[in-house]
């Protein structure tokens, strides 16, 4: 079984509240942490997937947790709602009688507009919710995953980690990052998303919105998987299925509600939003995913094709991503895009300090190939040691503050 640095940050939180949410998408392995947790904490467990028990929390909420009483873990709580206005009133009772009600529940679901509705109604100031994303490429290799790190030092010490040739980032990509692909090594990659989407498709979607054309829908998962990495203009995707613009808003926010897409906002501010892009750019939270629903099937046609650039940029961004939400960090994430086409991959905002990155597929590059980080020069924030991320075998450097480093360093 693969170790989930994610664990730990849960394992603080249910020390620190009374109620912990792990939210995310179907199969990033919510109900496997939580198995291990269970033992581990000492915790009961229910799953709401089991429809005798779903049906005992939808009829009666109050009996349902008199019923199972605390600790307790609860599996996929998004299908009983009204579970969220008990437990708040269980917390405050313990807390008013005993003066403390830290690690009372553990709460998980693959969707997040019901979900994140009961928290902020009910739980406001006694939850903490934390995003588990796919397996990160540290978590497979059984690596200690660390926050990406802009010290030189420490960034170059982590590219040794391990390597990551061009064919094997391929096939990585294809595969995915679900925890079950990895787990068992037999299963066809085409048979995984197939049930996936097909699951997805019937049981979360279905419960955020009134599908009248699920084939439609189908059609914009796939058209919107080639766009991962790329701007989202609601337009252009709109003209290109036949719906309205307001229909693919709806549905961006299905996707982000149930963790298969993440929007990055652009980078702006006063001092150099002149001309800078409006948009965000749309990021796949699992490359696989992106792949099978794009036709990419195997890594020789991946790389060979026109969208072998944003796909291994979605990957780059999703590890970064993963090394800071696993660790419990939020740092500002934003991309830059002005209207002479000067673009930044990822603008990384921590402690008051800017650090670019760039991501490309190549192996070797020069200084001209970060000439947009002279963009942000007017920036009011210092600007740090920045990256461009390959291929490239070894770090070097292109010009002060700017190093040219392996993929494995993230």
């Amino acid at each position: 079984m693969i170790d989930r640095t994610i664990g730990k940050l849960v394992e603080k939180a249910v020390h620190e509240r009374p109620v912990v949410l792990i939210t995310g998408a179907r199969q990033v392995g919510k109900s496997t942490l939580c198995g291990i947790l269970k033992d581990k904490l000492g915790f009961d467990y229910v799953s709401l997937d089991d429809l005798r028990f779903r049906r005992q929390a939808q009829a009666d909420p109050e009996l349902f947790l008199e019923l199972h009483g605390w600790p307790l873990i609860i599996d996929e709580i998004q299908y009983a709602p009204a579970l969220f206005d008990v437990i708040e009133s269980i917390v405050n009772r313990r807390k008013f009688e005993t003066g403390h009600n830290e690690g009372m529940y553990i709460l998980t679901g693959s969707s997040n507009f019901e979900l994140m509705k009961g928290v902020t109604q009910s739980l406001a100031g006694r939850v903490a919710v934390i995003r588990m994303l796919p397996l990160s490429m540290r978590e497979i290799l059984g690596l200690s995953e660390r926050p990406f790190s802009f010290e030189l030092s420490e960034a170059i010490a982590r590219s040794h980690d391990f390597k990551l040739e061009s064919a094997g980032l391929y096939e990585t990509i294809v595969r995915g990052m679900y925890p079950e692909l990895y787990e068992k090594p037999q299963l066809a990659t085409d048979s995984f998303y197939s049930d996936y989407v097909t699951t997805y498709l019937e049981r979360d979607v279905s419960q955020l919105i009134n599908l009248k054309d699920r084939l439609k829908f189908q059609e914009f998962l796939e058209v919107v998987s080639s766009l991962t990495g790329q701007e989202l203009v609601y337009e252009k995707l709109a003209r290109a299925i036949g719906v309205k613009s307001d229909t693919i808003k709806s549905w961006i926010s299905v996707l982000e509600a149930s963790g298969i897409v993440y929007l990055l906002e652009p980078y702006l501010e006063t001092s150099v939003v002149k001309r800078v892009v409006h948009r965000p750019k749309l990021y796949f939270n699992d490359t696989g995913l992106a792949a099978y629903l794009a036709g990419l099937d195997n890594a020789a046609v991946l790389s060979r094709s026109i969208f072998k650039g944003r796909f291994v940029e979605t990957y780059m961004v999703n590890e970064i991503r993963k090394s800071f939400l696993n660790n419990g960090l939020h740092p500002g994430l934003y991309y830059y895009r002005d209207r002479n086409q000067n673009e930044i991959d990822l603008v990384v905002l921590m402690g008051g300090v800017i650090h670019l990155l760039e991501f490309k597929s190549g192996i070797f590059f020069k200084e001209d190939d970060v000439s947009s980080f002279n963009c942000l020069s007017g920036s009011a924030y210092q600007i740090g040691t920045s990256f461009l991320i390959s291929n490239t075998p070894e770090p070097y450097p292109l010009r002060k503050d700017v190093h040219c480093l392996p993929l494995s360093a993230i």
